[in-house]
């Protein structure tokens, strides 16, 4: 079991197109972290977002605005951002960063992505990101993948705001799950196999809080 290495902060950045909210996507090069995925713009805190003694969300909110300019070009302030949720990496791996997401809606002004750190990026949205996943043309990591299913049946970038701000950021403390190969499934609290305390849903179903993970067929399960 390893400790947690540090934080990090990702910013899901939304804008209104025509056909409905988009959210920026950039893509990451085959070599180094999450190596050919497209992912948000974020990164782990370092010491200059620490000024002053800052709790950890604090300095994930000061990493976040940091992070999207020196990848995207694009100024936020740290009231732009709001909380989303908390990202923790099951404890079987050796480098395991506590992942702060924020929404913000995105300012004005032409992506200038960073050379040698990130090969492009795209506005979509969230429901065409997810079909391109599951049609082999764009790699996701779960984190983003969860996150873009939660923002496909808003109305705006305005409207998506308003919801986020108005629920409780949710913690997602991941855990493997075993039995189900070749698919691999992924846990969090709420779901009966991931507690052994958590109650079975309504009508006898189980409890589900998951990701179930089938080559590029993923699905997320949740009965509460």
């Amino acid at each position: 079991m390893s400790e947690l290495t540090g934080t990090a902060a990702t910013v899901v950045l939304l804008r209104d197109s025509g056909a409905g909210p988009e959210v920026l996507l950039l893509e990451r090069p085959t070599a180094g972290s999450f190596g050919g995925a497209w992912v948000f713009p974020g990164g782990r805190v370092d010491p200059e977002d620490r000024s002053g003694g800052a709790p950890e969300a604090a300095a994930a909110r000061a990493a976040g605005v940091r992070e999207t300019a020196e990848e995207t070009g694009l100024v936020l302030r740290a009231g732009d951002l709001v909380p989303l949720s908390c990202w923790i990496p099951p404890e079987n791996i050796p480098r395991r960063y506590q992942t702060w997401f924020f929404a913000a809606k995105a300012p004005a002004g032409d992506i200038r992505l960073n050379p040698g750190e990130l090969l492009n990026h795209v506005w979509l949205q969230p429901a065409d990101a997810l079909d391109r996943h599951r049609n082999g043309l764009m790699q996701l990591v779960a984190p983003t993948w969860v996150t873009l299913h939660s923002l496909s049946n808003d109305s705006s970038a305005d409207a998506a705001l308003a919801r986020i701000s108005d629920a409780e950021p949710e913690t997602f403390k991941t855990r493997p799950l075993t039995g189900y190969e070749p698919a691999a499934v992924l846990a969090w609290a709420g779901d009966e196999e991931y507690d052994a305390g958590t109650p079975s849903a309504a009508a006898g179903r189980p409890a589900r809080h998951r990701l179930v993970m089938e080559k590029t067929l993923w699905r997320y399960e949740r009965t509460s």
